[in-house]
This record gives C-alpha cells, sequence and structure tokens, in this order.
C-alpha cells in the first residue's frame, strides 16, 4: 500500500491542502480566457454538455491514475513509475510515461513564465491608470511595445521565478501548502467579485447567451474534439503535477472523491472568468478576441472606460498573476524533486538551480516575441507552420508530449499494473471502480489517440484523402 513508502519531501496536512494544490496547478492562464472562448465558438451549453462529459469519462480517470502512481510510488513522476513497473514486473522503461510529463512541464514553465510576467507588469500598469481614456489603437500599440523589448520581458519573467523559487524551496508544508491556502481562496473571492462587478457594468444577458446557449449546429466533430482535447490539458494531466502532488498525499484520503472535486473546481474556474470577462467584452462593444490580445489588450480598453476601472482592471490582472503562480509552483516541484531524489541536493539549492536553468531557456521566448532574427524562422513540423522557438516548445509540449504522456500512464495504469495494486490504492472493488478501470483501460487511450492525430493535422489529411 501506499503507505509503506514514505515521501522525503513530506505530505499535504490535509485533503482541502491536496485538492487547493491540485486545482491550482490545474487552473492557469488558459482557464482565464481559451475555455471560455471556444466555449462560445463551438456551440455555447453544447460545448459545455460534451466537455463535462469528456472530463467524466477521460479527465478524472487519468487524475485518479497520476494521483495513484504518485501516492503508490511517493517520488517524483519517473521514479514513481519505475517503482511500480517492478513492482507489476514489468519493464522499467515504462518510467518514460513519468519523465515525459517532468521535461514537458519544465519546457513548458520556461515559456509561462514569460507569459506570467506579462500578467504582473499589467497589475502595475493598469494601477497607474494609463488606459483610462486611452484610445483603443494606442492600448494595441502599448502591449506591441512591451512585448518587443526583451530587457523588460526578461526582468518580469524573473520576478515570476524569484518568487517561485522562494516559496518552492521553502518545501511541501512551509512553501507549497501556505501559498495555496492563501493564492487559492484568493483567487476565487477575486473571480466571484469579477463576476459581479461585470455582470452590474456589462451586457451580462449578451455574455451569458454567448457562453451558454446550446446551438448543435455550431457543434461540428472539430469541437468535440476541441471540448476533449480541453478537458485533457485543462486539469494540467501528463504534466507531472499530479503524480508529484499525489506522491505527498496521506494514504487515507479517497483518490476518487478528491479527483472529482478538483474537476469541479477547474471547471467552475473557467465558467467564472468567462462571467467575469465577456459581459465587459460585450459591454463596450469590443471584440471577443482571442489568446493574449483578449486580455491585454481588449480587457484594458474595457477598464480604462467603465467606473473604478482601474481598481478592477488591477484586481483582474492580479487574479491572473495568482492563477499563473499557482500553476508554476506545481511545474517546477517535479524538477526539484527529482534533483533532491537522484542528485542528493538540498531543496533550496535545488530550486534555486531548476529556476535559473528556466529563466535561461526562457530567453528563447522572450526573444521570440522581441523579434530576433535567430529566434524566429520558418519551420514546418507534421503539417503545422512554426514560426519561433517559442512556438516550438508550445508545440512540441501540447501537440506531442502531453498527449502522448497521457496514453502512457492510461495504458500502464490499466493494463500493466494489476487490477488487486489499484483497487487497492483506491479502496474500491464496487462499480465506480469498474467503470473507472473500463474507462482507463479503453476509453481514455481511444480518445487521446483521437485527440493527438487531430492535433498533428493526420484527421485533416485523412478527411482530405477521403474527399479527393
Amino acid at each position: 500500500m501506499s503507505g509503506t513508502r514514505q515521501s522525503v519531501h513530506g505530505l499535504w496536512s490535509s485533503r482541502l491542502a491536496f485538492i487547493l494544490a491540485a486545482t491550482g496547478a490545474a487552473v492557469g492562464l488558459g482557464n482565464i480566457w481559451k475555455f471560455p472562448y471556444i466555449m462560445g465558438q463551438n456551440g455555447g451549453g453544447a460545448f459545455v454538455l460534451v466537455y463535462l462529459l469528456c472530463i467524466l469519462l477521460i479527465g478524472i480517470p487519468v487524475m485518479m491514475s497520476e494521483v495513484l502512481i504518485g501516492r503508490r510510488g511517493r517520488q517524483s513522476p519517473g521514479h514513481s513509475v519505475k517503482t511500480l513497473a517492478l513492482e507489476a514486473k514489468a519493464s522499467t522503461r515504462w518510467q518514460i510515461a513519468g519523465w515525459s510529463g517532468l521535461v514537458a512541464s519544465y519546457l513548458i514553465l520556461s515559456f509561462y513564465a514569460v507569459i506570467a510576467g506579462w500578467a504582473l507588469y499589467y497589475v502595475f500598469k493598469t494601477a497607474s491608470g494609463i488606459f483610462v481614456g486611452m484610445p483603443a489603437a494606442e492600448v494595441g500599440a502599448e502591449f506591441g511595445s512591451f512585448v518587443a523589448n526583451p530587457i523588460a520581458l526578461m526582468c518580469w519573467s524573473a520576478i515570476i521565478l524569484a518568487v517561485t523559487i522562494f516559496v518552492v524551496g521553502k518545501g511541501v508544508h512551509k512553501g507549497l501548502e501556505k501559498a495555496v491556502n492563501y493564492l487559492m481562496p484568493s483567487l476565487f473571492v477575486l473571480l466571484l467579485l469579477m463576476a459581479v462587478y461585470s455582470g452590474l457594468n456589462g451586457a451580462f444577458l449578451e455574455a451569458v447567451d454567448f457562453m451558454f446557449k446550446p446551438d448543435f449546429s455550431k457543434l461540428t466533430m472539430n469541437g468535440v474534439l476541441l471540448a476533449l482535447g480541453h478537458a485533457f490539458f485543462s486539469l494540467s494531466l501528463a504534466s507531472g503535477a499530479m503524480i508529484i502532488y499525489g506522491a505527498y498525499l496521506p494514504a487515507n484520503v479517497s483518490i476518487a472523491k478528491t479527483s472529482i472535486l478538483i474537476a469541479l473546481c477547474d471547471t467552475a474556474v473557467a465558467l467564472l472568468a468567462g462571467l467575469a470577462i465577456f459581459p465587459l467584452v460585450f459591454g463596450y462593444g469590443l471584440a471577443p478576441g482571442e489568446g493574449p490580445g483578449l486580455i491585454f489588450v481588449t480587457l484594458p480598453i474595457a477598464f480604462g472606460s467603465m467606473p473604478f476601472g482601474t481598481l478592477f482592471g488591477t484586481l483582474f490582472f492580479v487574479m491572473l498573476v495568482f492563477a499563473a503562480f499557482t500553476s508554476a509552483i506545481a511545474m517546477i516541484e517535479s524538477t526539484v524533486a527529482w534533483l533532491v531524489e537522484t542528485k542528493g541536493m538540498k531543496r533550496r539549492s535545488a530550486t534555486l538551480f531548476t529556476g535559473l536553468s528556466l529563466w535561461l531557456l526562457g530567453l528563447l521566448t522572450v526573444f521570440s516575441f522581441a523579434g530576433a532574427g535567430w529566434a524566429t524562422f520558418e519551420w514546418n513540423i507534421l503539417g503545422k507552420p512554426i514560426n519561433s522557438f517559442f512556438e516550438l516548445k508550445d508545440y512540441l509540449t501540447s501537440a506531442i508530449m502531453l498527449p502522448i504522456g497521457g496514453l502512457f500512464i492510461a495504458v500502464f495504469v490499466g493494463w500493466v499494473m494489476s487490477e488487486k495494486v489499484s483497487a487497492e490504492e483506491l479502496a474500491s472493488t464496487n462499480a465506480a471502480y469498474q467503470i473507472w478501470r473500463f474507462a482507463i483501460r479503453w476509453i481514455t487511450p481511444i480518445a487521446v489517440i483521437i485527440v493527438f492525430l487531430n492535433l498533428i493535422g493526420v484527421l485533416d489529411l485523412f478527411s482530405a484523402v477521403i474527399g479527393k
């Protein structure tokens, strides 16, 4: 049982601490803008129904599997999978399922910290009142000027990583747990406050219609695949985060119940983010936008035109920083734990080394935006145009490493680990357990393969061939 092994890093003090930490790992910048936007463009309520079904049949089973691996192995992702492979008398090569997540989260954080630095910069920029009455063209020019300044991007990403290093270096109890105990409740409060404010000062009904009105005519097969992929990625699966956080989970805590709560909280944050953003967007006659443009260009225009816009605009970016920060500490933890276990480093030294190396790797992202010639190019990978090191890291992790890692996790837990071991760790052999086992053995692998093929363009190519 998980109780026969001990984590050298410590344990969460309570079930609530784990839920807050894991929810913080799942909630990130993508929840704030991507989920509401793709929901509105793919059938609204129809998309939500498909998304929730994907969470239920794929997201929760994979999350339970990753937490199970972590708690059973009590080590960093690769070491935990290797330990359980030996326990199952299987090849230790299965440890790649853990190492792939660790490498993916490391690469993601190298560019995620840069984007998080944008949000931190905009906290102070918005608080200064500069956007009050500023024309839309100047707001866009302000953002363009900022991301083209490599020194500014380097400094703000350094601050994000420095705070991350400080927190994670203090350990599980005094660092990670203490941080999420403050940050996650604050994030929820800020989200609720922003949603109420947006509803009172914006076009609330229009936003609700945009987000939730079922329109099955807009729900194409690509929309279904999009819901499937976002359900998988929004829970921070296959990144090592849930495995390492599971390694700190006390043996008497139900993996199934906590996984369900984390999925519900993650979805609630995404929905609240939409209710905080889109009433303002529609109320001020702005386009929904996409990606960073929605957050760093469109919303500042709205905040600069509304009552108390400076205050609530500042709070919005504070909320965004909180969301980014809770994800950052989760992504760095796997690498830190590996250095402590494998290289015998002290936690503070391992955290400092990881943070500095992430900052250096992040320079590839900085100069991708700053327009350095050596950081921009024209490549084509599996039919996907890649124009910078930032796009390369993003594509390699989100389109290749994460889905493959998720597939490995599902196959390992469903087919390599014995039913006795998984039932023992989940403390159940009832109907719910059998449903989970069927999902992780059959539904999840097939679905992840479909998502992977769709992301790399194989399904589009197949459709084109069939069309001819």
